[in-house]
């Protein structure tokens, strides 16, 4: 008797609240930080862009709390994107190789 695994579950979880509240505050501390003082849009030698850890690491945490999640509107917007740029290109042709004689680098033996 075999049996298969079973389907991961996509049901919605809820994050612990005390976690969800410390990452949207250091989220917001972190774009109110870098639109009021000009220094935390610049760069640090040791840790890279201010502005990635101030606001786009914090944010990026507030999505991994909810599983990264997309809403199917946006599912749907990007695959109808990716089906249209499919079907809008047309087959690539090969091009012609140049003369040995006219302009072409010489092969190397």
């Amino acid at each position: 008797m075999r049996t298969s695994p079973r389907p991961l579950s996509r049901r919605r979880h809820s994050p612990d609240p005390q976690v969800l509240r410390i990452v949207r505050q250091l989220a917001l501390a972190g774009i109110a930080l870098v639109v009021v003082w000009p220094a935390a849009r610049g760069s640090n030698a040791w840790i890279g862009w201010l502005p990635m850890w101030l606001v786009g690491m914090p944010l990026v945490a507030w999505w991994a709390l909810y599983g990264f999640s997309i809403s199917p509107r946006l599912q749907r917007w990007w695959q109808a994107r990716r089906e249209a740029r499919r079907r809008a290109r047309p087959q690539a042709r090969r091009r012609r190789r140049q003369e040995e004689g006219r302009g072409g680098l010489s092969r190397a033996a």
